[in-house]
Protein backbone atom coordinates (compact mmCIF):
# COMPACT_ATOMS: atom_id res chain seq x y z
CA UNK A 1 0.00 0.00 0.00
CA UNK A 2 1.18 3.43 -1.14
CA UNK A 3 0.62 5.98 1.36
CA UNK A 4 -2.08 8.78 -0.10
CA UNK A 5 -0.19 12.05 -1.42
CA UNK A 6 3.30 10.29 -1.98
CA UNK A 7 5.11 10.59 -5.55
CA UNK A 8 8.16 7.89 -5.95
CA UNK A 9 11.12 10.36 -6.51
CA UNK A 10 13.67 9.40 -9.49
CA UNK A 11 16.20 6.78 -7.92
CA UNK A 12 19.25 5.05 -8.40
CA UNK A 13 17.71 1.49 -6.74
CA UNK A 14 20.91 -0.32 -4.65
CA UNK A 15 20.34 -3.39 -6.68
CA UNK A 16 17.93 -5.40 -9.12
CA UNK A 17 15.44 -5.93 -5.94
CA UNK A 18 15.20 -2.93 -4.92
CA UNK A 19 14.40 -1.55 -8.52
CA UNK A 20 11.64 -4.01 -9.30
CA UNK A 21 9.99 -3.18 -5.87
CA UNK A 22 9.86 0.37 -6.64
CA UNK A 23 9.16 0.17 -10.56
CA UNK A 24 5.85 -2.15 -8.99
CA UNK A 25 5.47 -0.02 -6.91
CA UNK A 26 5.02 3.22 -9.23
CA UNK A 27 2.95 0.72 -11.12
CA UNK A 28 0.36 0.19 -8.46
CA UNK A 29 1.25 -3.35 -9.02
CA UNK A 30 1.46 -5.08 -5.61
CA UNK A 31 1.18 -8.85 -6.89
CA UNK A 32 4.39 -8.32 -8.58
CA UNK A 33 5.94 -6.41 -5.27
CA UNK A 34 4.86 -9.35 -3.73
CA UNK A 35 6.17 -11.49 -6.41
CA UNK A 36 9.76 -9.96 -5.92
CA UNK A 37 9.27 -10.34 -1.85
CA UNK A 38 8.33 -13.92 -2.13
CA UNK A 39 12.29 -14.74 -4.14
CA UNK A 40 14.38 -12.81 -1.55
CA UNK A 41 15.57 -12.65 2.27
CA UNK A 42 13.66 -10.54 4.34
CA UNK A 43 15.88 -8.86 7.19
CA UNK A 44 14.43 -7.78 10.81
CA UNK A 45 16.91 -5.82 13.69
CA UNK A 46 16.92 -7.12 17.27
CA UNK A 47 18.96 -5.88 20.18
CA UNK A 48 22.53 -7.87 20.21
CA UNK A 49 22.03 -8.52 23.74
CA UNK A 50 19.24 -10.63 23.26
CA UNK A 51 20.80 -12.83 20.13
CA UNK A 52 23.77 -13.18 22.40
CA UNK A 53 22.06 -13.94 25.48
CA UNK A 54 19.61 -17.02 23.75
CA UNK A 55 21.18 -18.31 20.60
CA UNK A 56 18.73 -19.91 17.96
CA UNK A 57 15.73 -17.33 19.22
CA UNK A 58 14.83 -13.92 17.70
CA UNK A 59 12.88 -11.18 18.38
CA UNK A 60 10.56 -9.45 16.66
CA UNK A 61 9.56 -5.61 16.97
CA UNK A 62 7.40 -2.81 16.22
CA UNK A 63 7.57 0.71 15.44
CA UNK A 64 5.20 3.10 15.65
CA UNK A 65 4.68 4.92 11.60
CA UNK A 66 3.26 8.05 12.12
CA UNK A 67 2.49 8.73 8.50
CA UNK A 68 0.14 5.81 8.99
CA UNK A 69 -0.70 6.24 12.63
CA UNK A 70 -0.32 2.58 13.51
CA UNK A 71 2.40 -0.10 14.39
CA UNK A 72 4.36 -1.45 12.15
CA UNK A 73 7.27 -4.73 11.99
CA UNK A 74 9.49 -3.36 9.40
CA UNK A 75 11.71 -5.67 7.15
CA UNK A 76 14.13 -5.11 4.61
CA UNK A 77 15.71 -6.24 1.81
CA UNK A 78 19.46 -7.00 1.32
CA UNK A 79 20.00 -3.81 -0.79
CA UNK A 80 18.61 -1.32 1.97
CA UNK A 81 20.30 -2.61 4.57
CA UNK A 82 22.81 -0.56 6.98
CA UNK A 83 26.65 -0.97 7.19
CA UNK A 84 26.88 -3.11 10.18
CA UNK A 85 27.59 -1.55 13.72
CA UNK A 86 27.44 -3.13 16.80
CA UNK A 87 23.70 -3.32 18.06
CA UNK A 88 21.57 -3.94 16.56
CA UNK A 89 21.94 -7.03 14.71
CA UNK A 90 19.70 -8.49 11.88
CA UNK A 91 17.86 -11.79 11.33
CA UNK A 92 16.83 -13.23 8.43
CA UNK A 93 13.68 -14.69 7.17
CA UNK A 94 11.32 -15.15 4.06
CA UNK A 95 7.94 -14.26 3.11
CA UNK A 96 6.30 -17.68 4.22
CA UNK A 97 7.46 -16.94 7.71
CA UNK A 98 7.39 -13.35 8.03
CA UNK A 99 3.08 -14.47 7.26
CA UNK A 100 3.45 -17.33 9.33
CA UNK A 101 4.34 -15.44 12.45
CA UNK A 102 2.63 -12.23 13.44
CA UNK A 103 2.72 -11.64 17.12
CA UNK A 104 0.84 -7.98 16.92
CA UNK A 105 -2.38 -8.65 14.79
CA UNK A 106 -3.31 -5.22 14.36
CA UNK A 107 0.47 -4.04 13.13
CA UNK A 108 1.12 -3.60 9.93
CA UNK A 109 3.93 -5.59 7.42
CA UNK A 110 6.75 -2.22 6.63
CA UNK A 111 9.00 -3.35 3.62
CA UNK A 112 12.23 -0.82 3.63
CA UNK A 113 10.40 2.03 5.30
CA UNK A 114 11.77 5.70 4.61
CA UNK A 115 13.23 4.14 1.09
CA UNK A 116 11.90 5.26 -2.32
CA UNK A 117 10.49 1.83 -2.92
CA UNK A 118 9.05 1.44 0.53
CA UNK A 119 5.38 -0.01 0.90
CA UNK A 120 3.22 -0.88 4.07
CA UNK A 121 0.52 -3.41 4.02
CA UNK A 122 -2.24 -4.23 6.53
CA UNK A 123 -1.85 -7.78 8.13
CA UNK A 124 -5.01 -9.91 8.43
CA UNK A 125 -5.17 -13.44 8.28
CA UNK A 126 -6.59 -13.17 5.05
CA UNK A 127 -3.90 -10.72 3.59
CA UNK A 128 -1.41 -13.19 5.16
CA UNK A 129 -2.84 -16.31 3.19
CA UNK A 130 -2.33 -13.81 -0.08
CA UNK A 131 1.55 -13.40 0.96
CA UNK A 132 1.72 -17.32 1.33
CA UNK A 133 0.01 -17.79 -1.81
CA UNK A 134 3.01 -15.96 -3.13
CA UNK A 135 5.82 -17.46 -1.72
CA UNK A 136 4.53 -20.97 -2.24
CA UNK A 137 5.03 -20.43 -6.16
CA UNK A 138 8.11 -18.66 -5.55
CA UNK A 139 9.46 -22.08 -3.67
CA UNK A 140 9.04 -23.89 -7.26
CA UNK A 141 11.96 -21.99 -8.23
CA UNK A 142 15.03 -23.39 -7.52
CA UNK A 143 17.36 -21.64 -10.18
CA UNK A 144 20.19 -19.56 -8.76
CA UNK A 145 20.25 -15.58 -8.96
CA UNK A 146 23.37 -13.11 -9.53
CA UNK A 147 22.73 -10.57 -7.41
CA UNK A 148 25.03 -6.98 -7.51
CA UNK A 149 24.81 -3.58 -5.14
CA UNK A 150 24.95 -1.18 -8.08
CA UNK A 151 25.48 0.96 -4.51
CA UNK A 152 27.29 0.70 -1.88
CA UNK A 153 28.93 -2.14 -2.77
CA UNK A 154 32.92 -2.11 -5.12
CA UNK A 155 32.71 -2.94 -8.78
CA UNK A 156 36.17 -2.41 -9.88
CA UNK A 157 39.30 -2.44 -8.50
CA UNK A 158 40.56 -4.82 -6.20
CA UNK A 159 38.68 -5.32 -2.96
CA UNK A 160 35.68 -6.04 -5.71
CA UNK A 161 38.09 -8.53 -7.50
CA UNK A 162 38.63 -10.15 -4.47
CA UNK A 163 35.31 -10.28 -3.37
CA UNK A 164 34.62 -12.29 -7.19
CA UNK A 165 36.98 -14.72 -5.97
CA UNK A 166 34.26 -15.41 -3.49
CA UNK A 167 31.54 -15.32 -5.91
CA UNK A 168 31.04 -18.87 -6.09
CA UNK A 169 29.75 -19.25 -2.45
CA UNK A 170 28.10 -15.91 -1.87
CA UNK A 171 25.89 -16.34 -4.96
CA UNK A 172 25.53 -19.83 -3.60
CA UNK A 173 24.18 -18.04 -0.03
CA UNK A 174 21.73 -15.26 -2.32
CA UNK A 175 24.15 -12.63 -0.79
CA UNK A 176 25.41 -10.04 -3.48
CA UNK A 177 28.52 -10.58 -3.97
CA UNK A 178 30.27 -7.54 -3.37
CA UNK A 179 28.71 -6.76 -0.61
CA UNK A 180 31.80 -6.04 1.26
CA UNK A 181 29.73 -4.12 4.51
CA UNK A 182 27.97 -8.01 5.24
CA UNK A 183 25.11 -7.46 7.38
CA UNK A 184 22.27 -9.85 7.93
CA UNK A 185 21.61 -12.99 9.89
CA UNK A 186 23.87 -12.63 12.69
CA UNK A 187 22.95 -15.41 15.41
CA UNK A 188 22.45 -17.82 12.61
CA UNK A 189 25.77 -17.32 10.74
CA UNK A 190 27.92 -17.48 14.26
CA UNK A 191 26.01 -20.69 14.66
CA UNK A 192 27.72 -21.76 11.66
CA UNK A 193 31.17 -20.54 12.41
CA UNK A 194 30.86 -22.60 15.84
CA UNK A 195 29.16 -26.15 13.80
CA UNK A 196 31.60 -25.87 10.71
CA UNK A 197 34.62 -23.75 12.17
CA UNK A 198 34.66 -24.03 15.77
CA UNK A 199 34.37 -20.32 15.66
CA UNK A 200 33.50 -18.74 19.06
CA UNK A 201 35.95 -15.67 19.25
CA UNK A 202 37.98 -13.05 17.30
CA UNK A 203 40.76 -15.06 18.23
CA UNK A 204 39.15 -18.21 16.84
CA UNK A 205 37.68 -16.01 13.49
CA UNK A 206 41.27 -14.57 12.93
CA UNK A 207 43.53 -18.44 13.29
CA UNK A 208 40.76 -19.75 10.61
CA UNK A 209 41.35 -16.73 8.50
CA UNK A 210 44.89 -16.46 8.62
CA UNK A 211 44.90 -20.28 8.02
CA UNK A 212 43.14 -20.09 4.70
CA UNK A 213 45.45 -17.88 3.23
CA UNK A 214 48.47 -19.77 3.69
CA UNK A 215 49.70 -22.60 1.07
CA UNK A 216 47.31 -25.85 2.17
CA UNK A 217 49.79 -28.06 2.47
CA UNK A 218 47.44 -30.50 1.38
CA UNK A 219 48.03 -33.95 -0.26
CA UNK A 220 45.79 -32.49 -3.32
CA UNK A 221 47.89 -29.74 -3.64
CA UNK A 222 51.32 -32.31 -3.45
CA UNK A 223 50.00 -34.47 -6.10
CA UNK A 224 48.77 -31.37 -8.40
CA UNK A 225 52.57 -29.94 -7.93
CA UNK A 226 54.20 -33.12 -9.50
CA UNK A 227 51.25 -33.02 -12.33
CA UNK A 228 52.55 -28.92 -12.79
CA UNK A 229 56.55 -29.71 -12.96
CA UNK A 230 55.59 -32.99 -15.17
CA UNK A 231 54.46 -30.27 -17.56
CA UNK A 232 56.61 -28.04 -17.23
CA UNK A 233 59.53 -30.25 -18.18
CA UNK A 234 57.79 -32.11 -20.61
CA UNK A 235 54.96 -29.64 -22.30
CA UNK A 236 51.20 -30.54 -22.83
CA UNK A 237 48.75 -32.75 -20.88
CA UNK A 238 49.99 -35.00 -18.48
CA UNK A 239 49.66 -38.87 -18.52
CA UNK A 240 47.90 -40.24 -15.19
CA UNK A 241 49.83 -43.39 -15.35
CA UNK A 242 53.08 -40.93 -15.53
CA UNK A 243 51.78 -39.11 -13.08
CA UNK A 244 51.32 -42.10 -10.80
CA UNK A 245 55.32 -42.95 -11.67
CA UNK A 246 56.29 -40.05 -10.56
CA UNK A 247 54.26 -39.03 -7.56
CA UNK A 248 55.42 -42.66 -6.36
CA UNK A 249 59.49 -41.60 -7.11
CA UNK A 250 58.88 -38.33 -5.14
CA UNK A 251 57.34 -40.10 -2.04
CA UNK A 252 60.15 -42.80 -1.81
CA UNK A 253 62.59 -40.56 -2.79
CA UNK A 254 61.66 -37.97 -0.16
CA UNK A 255 61.94 -40.86 2.59
CA UNK A 256 64.93 -42.05 1.37
CA UNK A 257 66.07 -37.94 2.22
CA UNK A 258 64.38 -38.14 5.46
CA UNK A 259 65.69 -40.91 6.39
CA UNK A 260 69.36 -39.66 5.85
CA UNK A 261 68.61 -36.64 7.50
CA UNK A 262 67.67 -38.48 10.61
CA UNK A 263 70.44 -40.32 10.45
CA UNK A 264 72.84 -37.66 10.42
CA UNK A 265 71.47 -36.58 13.79
CA UNK A 266 71.46 -39.32 16.29
CA UNK A 267 70.11 -42.75 16.32
CA UNK A 268 66.92 -42.29 17.65
CA UNK A 269 66.07 -40.53 14.51
CA UNK A 270 67.04 -43.01 12.63
CA UNK A 271 64.91 -45.70 14.27
CA UNK A 272 61.39 -43.55 14.28
CA UNK A 273 62.84 -42.90 9.74
CA UNK A 274 62.25 -46.89 9.74
CA UNK A 275 59.55 -46.69 10.62
CA UNK A 276 58.32 -43.67 8.41
CA UNK A 277 59.26 -45.70 5.98
CA UNK A 278 57.39 -48.86 6.01
CA UNK A 279 54.45 -46.75 5.58
CA UNK A 280 56.28 -45.14 1.98
CA UNK A 281 54.24 -47.57 -0.03
CA UNK A 282 51.10 -46.79 1.68
CA UNK A 283 51.11 -43.50 1.18
CA UNK A 284 51.86 -44.31 -2.57
CA UNK A 285 48.47 -46.20 -2.74
CA UNK A 286 46.60 -43.44 -1.16
CA UNK A 287 48.20 -40.87 -3.46
CA UNK A 288 47.77 -42.80 -6.58
CA UNK A 289 44.19 -43.51 -5.55
CA UNK A 290 44.10 -39.75 -4.93
CA UNK A 291 44.87 -38.73 -8.69
CA UNK A 292 42.05 -41.40 -9.88
CA UNK A 293 39.88 -39.14 -8.26
CA UNK A 294 40.97 -36.06 -9.40
CA UNK A 295 41.40 -37.63 -13.23
CA UNK A 296 38.18 -38.38 -12.97
CA UNK A 297 36.42 -34.98 -11.75
CA UNK A 298 38.13 -33.44 -14.51
CA UNK A 299 36.43 -35.74 -16.92
CA UNK A 300 33.03 -34.52 -15.60
CA UNK A 301 34.14 -31.06 -15.73
CA UNK A 302 35.29 -31.35 -19.29
CA UNK A 303 31.45 -32.85 -19.89
CA UNK A 304 29.74 -30.20 -18.12
CA UNK A 305 31.73 -27.57 -19.69
CA UNK A 306 34.19 -26.43 -16.76
CA UNK A 307 37.12 -27.47 -18.03
CA UNK A 308 38.45 -27.39 -21.55
CA UNK A 309 39.28 -30.02 -23.72
CA UNK A 310 42.92 -30.70 -23.18
CA UNK A 311 42.84 -28.49 -19.47
CA UNK A 312 43.90 -29.74 -16.07
CA UNK A 313 43.46 -28.13 -12.76
CA UNK A 314 46.58 -26.11 -11.85
CA UNK A 315 45.72 -26.18 -7.99
CA UNK A 316 43.25 -26.42 -5.66
CA UNK A 317 44.47 -23.19 -3.37
CA UNK A 318 41.43 -21.54 -4.99
CA UNK A 319 39.34 -23.84 -2.62
CA UNK A 320 41.24 -22.08 -0.10
CA UNK A 321 40.89 -18.16 -1.24
CA UNK A 322 37.60 -18.58 -1.86
CA UNK A 323 36.57 -19.35 1.84
CA UNK A 324 38.90 -17.27 2.99
CA UNK A 325 36.86 -14.32 1.29
CA UNK A 326 34.04 -15.55 2.90
CA UNK A 327 35.45 -15.96 6.13
CA UNK A 328 36.40 -12.08 5.66
CA UNK A 329 32.74 -10.95 5.08
CA UNK A 330 31.71 -13.85 7.94
CA UNK A 331 33.72 -12.06 10.43
CA UNK A 332 32.29 -8.69 9.77
CA UNK A 333 28.48 -10.29 9.91
CA UNK A 334 29.16 -11.83 12.97
CA UNK A 335 31.07 -8.59 14.24
CA UNK A 336 34.58 -10.54 14.75
CA UNK A 337 36.11 -8.16 13.10
CA UNK A 338 35.45 -4.49 11.32
CA UNK A 339 35.51 -3.76 7.56
CA UNK A 340 39.04 -2.76 7.24
CA UNK A 341 40.62 -5.68 8.59
CA UNK A 342 37.99 -7.54 6.33
CA UNK A 343 38.87 -5.96 3.20
CA UNK A 344 41.97 -6.39 3.98
CA UNK A 345 42.17 -10.14 3.84
CA UNK A 346 40.24 -9.88 0.78
CA UNK A 347 42.98 -7.94 -1.33
CA UNK A 348 45.62 -10.65 -0.01
CA UNK A 349 43.22 -13.53 -1.06
CA UNK A 350 42.93 -11.58 -4.68
CA UNK A 351 46.78 -11.63 -4.91
CA UNK A 352 47.21 -15.13 -4.05
CA UNK A 353 44.62 -15.92 -6.77
CA UNK A 354 46.12 -14.33 -9.47
CA UNK A 355 49.54 -15.30 -8.75
CA UNK A 356 48.42 -18.82 -8.99
CA UNK A 357 45.56 -18.74 -11.88
CA UNK A 358 45.21 -17.63 -15.68
CA UNK A 359 41.58 -16.60 -15.19
CA UNK A 360 38.45 -16.77 -13.62
CA UNK A 361 37.17 -20.02 -15.02
CA UNK A 362 40.88 -21.69 -14.09
CA UNK A 363 40.53 -20.26 -10.62
CA UNK A 364 36.46 -21.76 -10.39
CA UNK A 365 37.93 -25.24 -11.54
CA UNK A 366 39.85 -24.95 -8.98
CA UNK A 367 37.68 -24.44 -6.43
CA UNK A 368 35.44 -26.47 -7.63
CA UNK A 369 37.77 -29.42 -7.34
CA UNK A 370 38.74 -28.70 -3.86
CA UNK A 371 35.36 -28.63 -2.54
CA UNK A 372 34.63 -31.91 -3.69
CA UNK A 373 37.45 -33.79 -2.72
CA UNK A 374 36.51 -32.07 0.50
CA UNK A 375 32.83 -32.89 0.57
CA UNK A 376 31.57 -35.23 -2.33
CA UNK A 377 32.93 -38.17 -2.38
CA UNK A 378 32.45 -38.89 -5.59
CA UNK A 379 28.67 -39.15 -6.05
CA UNK A 380 28.42 -35.72 -8.15
CA UNK A 381 25.62 -34.78 -5.63
CA UNK A 382 24.48 -30.96 -4.46
CA UNK A 383 28.35 -30.70 -3.44
CA UNK A 384 28.91 -30.22 -6.85
CA UNK A 385 25.90 -29.42 -8.50
CA UNK A 386 25.09 -26.23 -6.14
CA UNK A 387 28.57 -25.04 -7.51
CA UNK A 388 28.32 -25.59 -11.14
CA UNK A 389 25.16 -24.17 -11.83
CA UNK A 390 26.50 -21.32 -10.39
CA UNK A 391 29.92 -21.16 -12.28
CA UNK A 392 27.65 -21.31 -15.38
CA UNK A 393 25.82 -18.19 -14.02
CA UNK A 394 29.21 -16.85 -13.42
CA UNK A 395 30.83 -17.60 -17.36
CA UNK A 396 27.42 -16.20 -18.59
CA UNK A 397 25.11 -13.25 -16.86
CA UNK A 398 26.02 -10.08 -18.22
CA UNK A 399 26.44 -8.82 -15.02
CA UNK A 400 28.75 -11.56 -13.75
CA UNK A 401 31.86 -9.89 -12.28
CA UNK A 402 34.02 -12.55 -13.86
CA UNK A 403 32.58 -10.66 -17.27
CA UNK A 404 33.48 -6.91 -15.88
CA UNK A 405 36.41 -7.49 -14.02
CA UNK A 406 39.57 -8.68 -15.82
CA UNK A 407 41.43 -11.32 -14.12
CA UNK A 408 44.72 -9.28 -13.87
Amino acid sequence: MEIPGQVPPPWQAPSEVERKLYEAKVRGDWAAYFDVLAGVSLFHAMPRDFADSHPGKVRVGTYWEPRLGRKCYAFLTHGVLPAPVADPVFFTDDLDGVAGFWPEPEAWLAINPGTPCEAFFPATPEHRAVWQEHAQRAAKDTSKTLHTLWVGGPLRGTVAHGLACGALLSVRAGNPWNAIAANGSYSGLRRNLKDWWGITSREDWQRQQASLLQESGSAWEFVLDIRQAIARQYGGTVDPAHWREVTARVVRRNATDTANDAADGDASGVEASSVEASGVEAEIGRLQQLIGRITRYEARFRADGLLGETKQVRSVNAWYYGRAVNMALWGVQGRYCGIPEAESAIIRASQLSQASYYSWEDFSAGFILGRCLHFDEEQFGNWYLDVLEIHQLLVSDPQSPWLNIPWK
